[in-house]
């Protein structure tokens, strides 16, 4: 398809999407369309990132961003809800007791993922550090005390080597080590069986877009693991949207499970929502700040605890239809301006494993001519707004996460993606 066609069809798709009113056409019609696009600055030099947020970090000398990559920590996380916002303001004038806060905040914890209790850690990270110290110390204060030496301690977390990923430091931070079952490709009953220990602390079982699905199935596992009485403690710090996997790993048998307060529930991003059985998340809060034990270190302040109890309470409530309707909208309005570049396939991707939020997905197949796939992604970032893209996934593939976009930003990353293409 001839470049020129092609930069003509995104003009008239970008001009019937948000310009143009319903009128007789006429012979000069594409003349028209470009002199809309030009007025409404579509195919100029995109405005820098605005409002008093954008100009607290100019004072600082750094450059806002657009994050098309969804809630990367790395590039800021999520987009705080206004509530939650007012909710954080409202909390830093007063003082309170943070043995009673994080108490209060537990049960809404409970009652929203149905565990038997629940606790505010610091990220999800900082959560997984407080599943290892759990089941390892417990809230025996010498074993506490000790942490991270091990002796005495039942210190093993089996866990598939499917399953392995760059945050399972934190459960040998405890001074925990890990027993791989499997090997990246299957894995079988009897190896759970055969790994299962007088030393083992808990089997770990990760939740998370982009690995292999062939480790053992979840419910299987707990039946293995509870058979001995050991503990199943899950990282699901991603998985939510959808929200029924607020309640899903609870539901099926897990003792212990982290989520993110950030990432889609759109809380602080300094928190994580920990949650599970009573004496287990009991044991957590005792090594956790503000008691003095190895999670000390990893304190969530009283603002960040009521500003992720108001993001939890709000996201559960949320109309879950509409919004994914609304995210399927805005991928659709990617693709539709991207569809006809010649050698890449644009589409929207939506599933309950890799795409919890529907995505713009770009695939550079073999008839691609134009920049690689990293020099596209460089490409967004060193212009000015940069511009994040997802590029998690395969190495011929970017993608478009629409989670923190508004409509401005996203026609931002639209017009710029068709500069960067067809440079």
């Amino acid at each position: 398809m001839d470049y020129r066609c092609y930069n003509l069809h995104l003009a008239v798709f970008v001009a019937r999407k948000y310009l143009w009113k319903p009128r007789t056409p006429s012979a000069c019609s594409s003349t028209i369309v470009i002199g809309h696009l030009a007025q409404h600055n579509l195919f100029q030099e995109a405005s820098m990132v605005t409002g008093p947020g954008a100009d607290i970090y100019r004072t600082l000398g750094v450059k806002p961003i657009i994050t098309a990559s969804g809630s990367t920590t790395a590039y800021g996380g999520s987009k705080l809800r206004p509530e939650v916002k007012d909710a954080i303001n409202k909390a830093a004038g007063t003082m309170v007791n943070m043995d009673e806060l994080n108490h209060a905040a537990g049960k809404i914890i409970a009652q929203v993922t149905g565990a038997e209790a629940g606790f505010v850690s610091s990220g999800a990270a900082g959560g997984l550090i407080l599943q290892a110290a759990a089941v390892m110390a417990g809230n025996d204060p010498a074993k506490m005390n000790r942490l991270p030496d091990a002796t005495g301690m039942k210190n093993e977390f089996i866990i598939h080597r499917s399953h392995r990923f760059p945050y399972d430091q934190c459960y040998t931070a405890t001074g925990g080590t890990f027993r791989e079952i499997g090997d990246g490709r299957r894995c079988h009953p009897w190896e759970l069986e055969d790994a299962l220990n007088e030393n083992t602390a808990a089997v770990v079982y990760l939740f998370s877009s982009f690995i292999t699905r062939r480790a053992l199935p979840f419910e299987e596992v707990v039946e293995i693991a509870h058979g001995h009485d050991v503990p199943v403690i899950v990282d699901a710090a991603s998985f939510v949207p959808p929200r029924a996997n607020l309640k899903r790993f609870i539901a099926q048998g897990a003792d212990m499970v982290q989520y993110s307060g950030g990432k889609g529930v759109r809380g602080p991003q300094g928190t994580g929502i920990l949650c599970g059985r009573a004496d287990l998340i009991e044991a957590a809060f005792a090594n956790a700040s503000p008691h003095q034990f190895i999670g000390r270190g990893m304190k969530v302040s009283k603002e960040n605890i009521i500003g992720l109890v108001e993001a939890v309470q709000i996201f559960v409530e949320e109309d879950e239809e509409a919004e994914t309707k609304r995210y399927n909208e805005m991928c659709q309005q990617v693709v539709d301006a991207l569809i006809e570049v010649p050698g890449l396939e644009a589409t929207v991707e939506h599933d309950d494993y890799n795409y919890l939020v529907p995505h713009a997905l770009l695939t550079f197949t073999t008839e691609w001519r134009g920049p690689s796939r990293d020099d596209v992604f460089d490409a967004m970032v060193d212009g000015d707004p940069p511009i994040y893209l997802s590029n998690i996934n395969n190495p011929d593939e970017l993608a478009v996460d629409p989670l923190n976009l508004d409509d401005e930003e996203l026609e931002i990353v639209i017009r710029r993606l068709h500069e960067v293409l067809l440079d």
